[in-house]
């Protein structure tokens, strides 16, 4: 008898040792992954939104690349002849570019002028071959007469002479054909992306950041302050977006980046204070902020140390939308004069340049810009739709 009791719990202790090795190793018996851990998860299930990351990432890399100067650095030199073609296309010919091999060379003489006082004496002096004729106007490559052309050779060969730098020849072709200025098209569009992707991305920062702060406070507070702030919204929403933006450019009379960022920041936070706000408002009431309340917590703490872990997802979806959202609308403003000064490359400099090449039938340049932008406006897109699923607490 003694034995049988003396045994059971060394028998039960196994069993016991058993039970809490395998609730230990039971998944999700300790802890319960959080909202990224999930949201991550269903990315990678996810095979779309895994190459429409890439890709963007991509873009990304191909930012920090240029803003560094390890790519695109020499996009301004002129390295090809005037709206040079792609090389899959060939090199013009003369015809192609305004001139025949007749146009070379200009040897007639200036027409005489009929009231000129000299004209007599000076034929005379012709004929008797006291003045000499000019020498010959030869045309330069875009098929113009040059009058400086012979002098131009001389200083040519006087700098190579010397060891000086020589101008190097342009060339009739390039991989993606170059502007009306000899520019390389790749090199271009590269510089470009660098800029329509910096305002898209510091744009959506200061909206969003802006939408979140007006959003927080108008929800938690309530009563006049959401008053107020309803007030503004509306004020902002009561102009479609595209005029609002065009006439608060054409009121500054500022170009460049810094004032592109200010003009889309400052008016595109609305989107996201309407999103917060409604947030807000649900979760000002649940246990968790009463019990922070309760232990004696600030509003500032409760606002953004409690509350905003749990609508951050909100305003990250809101992020990426909005860069996709500006990036098209520092395209426009671009096109339409308001975007970036003379001297400065964008997507939509680019596509302001093209609609004059168009007409002469380069259309290079208005392909590049269109379909480096669709490509990462494509990508952002479908990695926005995806990340707004996976945070999605109803998918869980």
């Amino acid at each position: 008898m003694t034995q049988s009791i003396n045994s059971a719990p060394a028998q039960a202790a196994p069993e016991a040792t058993a039970a809490t090795v395998a609730l230990g190793s039971a998944p999700g018996a300790t802890h319960s992954p959080g909202l990224w851990a999930l949201a991550w998860k269903r990315l990678r299930a996810d095979h779309v939104a895994m190459a429409a990351m890439t890709v963007v990432g991509l873009y990304l890399l191909m930012l920090v690349l240029s803003a560094s100067g390890l790519l695109a650095k020499d996009w301004a030199q002129e390295i090809g002849v005037n709206y040079a073609p792609p090389t899959f296309m060939g090199a013009q010919t003369d015809a192609e570019r305004g001139f025949s091999d007749n146009d070379a060379v200009v040897e007639a003489p200036p027409p005489e002028n009929p009231v000129d006082p000299l004209r007599d004496i000076l034929r005379d002096l012709r004929k008797s071959g006291t003045v000499a004729i000019a020498p010959p106007v030869v045309a330069n490559d875009y098929g113009i007469a040059d009058p400086l052309a012979a002098e131009m050779a001389e200083i040519r060969a006087e700098l190579a002479k010397k060891g000086g730098s020589v101008v190097l020849a342009r060339k009739p072709t390039l991989p993606f054909g170059a502007d009306k200025w000899g520019h390389d098209i790749i090199k271009k569009t590269i510089k470009g992306a660098e800029t329509s992707i910096i305002v898209g991305l510091v744009a959506a920062l200061l909206a969003v950041a802006l939408g979140t702060i007006f959003g927080a406070v108008s929800g938690y507070f309530g009563g006049w302050v959401d008053d107020a702030f309803n007030w503004f919204y509306s004020i902002f929403t009561s102009i479609p977006y595209l005029l609002l933006i065009l006439a608060v450019a054409a009121v500054l009379q500022q170009k460049g980046v810094m004032a592109i960022v200010l003009i889309l920041g400052l008016t595109g936070w609305t989107g996201t204070y309407r999103l917060i706000r409604a947030e807000y408002m649900k979760h000002k009431s649940r246990e968790y902020v009463m019990a922070a309340d309760a232990i004696g917590a600030s509003h500032w703490s409760k606002m953004f140390g409690h509350i905003f872990p749990n609508v951050s997802h909100v305003s990250l979806v809101q992020l990426s939308i909005s860069v996709v959202g500006f990036i098209k609308s520092e395209v426009i403003l671009s096109f339409l004069g308001f975007g970036v000064p003379v001297g400065v490359v964008s997507w939509g400099s680019m596509l302001n340049e093209a609609q004059n090449e168009l007409i002469l039938g380069k259309w290079w340049q208005l392909a590049a810009a269109s379909i480096a932008m669709a490509i990462l406006v494509t990508a952002f897109s479908l990695f926005t739709d995806a990340l707004r699923d996976a945070l999605d607490p109803k998918l869980k």
